[in-house]
């Protein structure tokens, strides 16, 4: 008992500092995101270089490239730690979910960050609206996160998803609609919460599209 909480005081400084570091690399990877995307939309995709990037996020060059690739990448990559993340939890959520609510409660765990989730989502839109270049990225963002939430899927279920088509459909259906609400809830002044509104467009797939729900 003695050595297990020595060992446990040893290891919690090393536990602190390993959570400081993935901080710190989530603040400079959203840091670099946020300035190549507003950058790009202040002067264009082909007035800014990896170089102004940096600067903007006041980190140098080499930081840049040991999180991303080109400012395509950073302009619309997707957040690894995030993808890491969506899988983590999913697996975590109570055997009793069913695919549907444990995903959707993955998807909306942080209601007060939903807001912000969605004006990331359009700004990601508008972005690949103007420069059809970034669309092959954009999609590669999509597949990374549909991956990891289809492993962890299968692995709540038991099942091989190369074999069984069920987690791949859930979770690609379960991402459509996350989309396509963020994408309403935006344009359509903000009828009402947006986690109200996820909440209902996971109903009505949870229940099927094939009858439109009755008019009031």
């Amino acid at each position: 008992m003695l050595q297990a909480v020595q060992t446990c005081i040893r290891c919690t400084p090393v536990a602190q500092t390993v959570d400081r570091r993935a901080r710190k690399k989530r603040e400079t990877f959203r840091a670099l995101a946020t300035a190549a995307r507003e950058l790009t939309l202040e002067r264009g995709l082909e007035c800014v270089t990896v170089e102004d990037i940096a600067n903007a996020a006041d980190v140098s060059v080499r930081t840049f490239f040991n999180y991303f690739s080109s400012k395509e990448e950073a302009i619309i990559g997707v957040e690894p730690s995030v993808v890491a993340a969506l899988g983590a939890e999913l697996e975590a959520r109570p055997a009793e979910e069913d695919p549907l609510t444990a995903l959707l409660a993955v998807l909306v765990s942080d209601t007060e960050e939903l807001p912000e989730t969605a004006r990331r989502w359009q700004l990601r839109a508008e972005l690949v609206r103007r420069y059809p270049s970034l669309l092959p990225r954009h999609l590669a963002g999509l597949v990374e996160v549909e991956r990891a939430l289809v492993s962890a899927l299968a692995a709540r279920l038991g099942v091989d998803p190369e074999r069984d088509l069920y987690p791949t459909l859930v979770v690609t259906s379960a991402v459509a609609v996350l989309r396509s609400t963020l994408a309403w809830w935006h344009d359509n002044d903000r009828p009402l919460p947006l986690a109200d509104a996820l909440r209902d467009a996971f109903a009505t797939l949870a229940t099927g599209v094939a009858n439109p729900p009755a008019t009031t």
